[in-house]
């Protein structure tokens, strides 16, 4: 897929598929990269700076807000979370896309700070069908995964604001979509 550097924000309810469609769409066009937030939490055993995360004290965070240095960022569970301009405008230099497995105020800031950011909302079938595959991650208890469809309604209302809203019933269908889309901004 030729293509100009984009920024691809991909929005889902948690379970809805997109770190899956995220993955999928860097295996299969390496000119795409996911992009790698920096965040005031500590990080987890496994996870390297640069990779996972880009580790800040607040303080360098929030030095880095006054300055104007991120795209966009969020406080989530006390810790705080941000995209790093000079991160995205390294890869697009270097010709490559970016993509943010990112929820909907983020990507909505994205397109603040860029209008051609192309914004893809992606659903689940049903609230049945999210449930089950919630269930099946067998990595919540049912109160926080009740918790999160208590927040449907608000994402799909901010979502009305994106560019595209795709629905994933069939992962494979909905990637070739999220293609399509790419395909159609690149030319």
């Amino acid at each position: 897929m030729d293509h100009k550097p984009l920024l691809v924000a991909l929005s889902a309810p948690s379970g809805a598929g997109k770190s899956t469609i995220c993955k999928l769409l860097v295996e299969r066009h390496p000119q795409f990269v996911i992009s790698v937030s920096a965040t005031t939490r500590p990080p987890r055993q496994y996870e390297r700076e640069g990779v996972h995360y880009y580790f800040l004290g607040k303080g360098a965070f929030f030095e880095k807000v006054q300055q104007g240095d991120f795209l966009e960022y969020e406080e989530v569970h006390g810790n705080y979370y941000g995209t790093l301009k000079s991160v995205v405008d390294d890869l697009r230099r270097q010709g490559r896309s970016v993509l943010f497995d990112i929820d909907v105020n983020g990507a909505l800031n994205i397109k603040q700070h860029d209008p051609e950011a192309i914004l893809i909302f992606i659903r689940p079938p049903s609230v049945a069908e999210l449930r089950r595959r919630l269930l099946g991650r067998k990595s919540e208890n049912s109160a926080s995964i009740e918790k999160r469809l208590e927040r449907l309604p608000r994402e799909y209302a901010r979502a009305e604001s994106f560019d595209y809203n795709i629905v994933n019933d069939d992962l494979e269908r909905a990637v070739r979509e999220i293609e399509t889309i790419i395909r159609n901004h690149s030319a």
